[in-house]
């Protein structure tokens, strides 16, 4: 088998007929170069399939055309959709997305102290990413723009997107109030690892500030891991005790799609004896016919896309709001009604 010719800087300089500081110029977007050669220079290497380097670019002092995206994880839905939010936005300039996946502690730690990103990418978003303060610090490190996406920590002074946790959870537990539920449960959610996470921290003090105005005491709340399966084992726990509230507020569409199944399971009607509502407004709460507090996901990947770009070229897009909190709403579906 013949190996395959590698075409470097040299080979497009000879076919283009200037020398290699022009080419190096025009293929990093530099002054110097008259649009004509850089024409030339550009025709010459797509000609020779020619690609700048991104580690070589960098360590120039160039652009490396990437962005580094950190997620604690892909296999669920609200990160997939940020995701899709932010490679959208990216395909339209040609920037290219390089994915990390911190699903526990442990990777955190290793991430934050070998900083791969370090001089391979332009800029980075952290999505919804639980951190210590020395994770920030190190993230500060990288010395790149940085947009944070979902977990608000007020103070921090990054471009951050996202929606208010504790008004989304205030409007759930508000409907519930206003159709005349005085018996509300939370099914509360639980790191595995019992990290603390903002998006949780918000919706919790939404709930309980919600319960203390509507003049409520001591509604019941039970704990489980976040997920369907978590939803189903905290509403079990809930149905084990010896009443059954009349509404339980779900920290999310999945946590209340889990609360649902068991309902089914147990024989229980929805809402005629039991009703219950969610937060996000995920794609299977429609089939659920699950009512539930939506936030614009895709929106928060697509303006924290372009949060980054503006900052990597203020010229060339329209900066968002440094800090961009985007609206909730409630939808209302047939899982809640009034008491019986």
């Amino acid at each position: 088998m013949i190996p395959k010719q590698t075409v470097n800087m040299t080979d497009v300089a000879r076919r283009s007929g200037v020398s290699i500081a022009s080419v190096s110029r025009a293929l990093r977007g530099e002054s110097g170069v008259s649009p004509t050669t850089r024409e030339r220079i550009l025709r010459a290497a797509r000609e020779l399939a020619y690609v700048v380097s991104p580690e070589a670019s960098r360590l120039s002092g160039g652009a490396t055309g990437r962005v580094g995206v950190v997620v604690p994880r892909i296999d669920a839905w609200f990160y997939s959709t940020v995701l899709a939010g932010i490679a959208g936005e990216f395909d339209t300039v040609g920037m290219d997305l390089v994915l990390y996946a911190l699903p526990d502690s442990a990777s955190r730690y290793r991430f934050f102290e070998a900083l791969p990103l370090r001089r391979k990418v332009d800029a980075v978003i952290v999505a919804s990413v639980p951190l210590t303060a020395r994770e920030r610090t190190r993230l500060d490190q990288l010395g790149v723009p940085t947009v944070f996406v979902g977990g608000h920590h007020p103070g921090d002074s990054h471009p951050w997107v996202g929606i208010n946790e504790e008004l989304a959870a205030r409007q759930a537990v508000g409907h519930l109030v206003r159709i005349g539920h005085s018996d509300i449960a939370m099914i509360q959610a639980r790191d595995e690892e019992g990290t603390p996470w903002a998006t949780n921290e918000g919706r919790i003090r939404g709930f309980h500030r919600q319960i203390d105005e509507a003049g409520l005491t001591d509604p019941i709340v039970v704990i489980a891991e976040w997920g369907i399966d978590g939803g189903a084992q905290g509403m079990e726990m809930l149905l084990s005790m010896p009443q059954l509230p009349t509404a339980v507020f779900c920290h999310s569409d999945e946590m209340a799609l889990g609360a649902l199944r068991t309902l089914s399971k147990s024989g229980i009607s929805v809402p005629h004896q039991i009703s219950v509502i969610g937060v996000d407004d995920h794609p299977s709460a429609d089939l659920s016919d699950l009512t539930t507090v939506a936030q614009p996901v895709r929106d928060q990947g697509l303006i924290a896309a372009r949060q980054v770009l503006a900052q990597l070229d203020p010229d060339a897009v329209e900066a968002p709001e440094e800090v961009s909190t985007l609206p909730t709403r409630l939808v209302v579906r047939g899982s809640t009604a009034p008491p019986r």
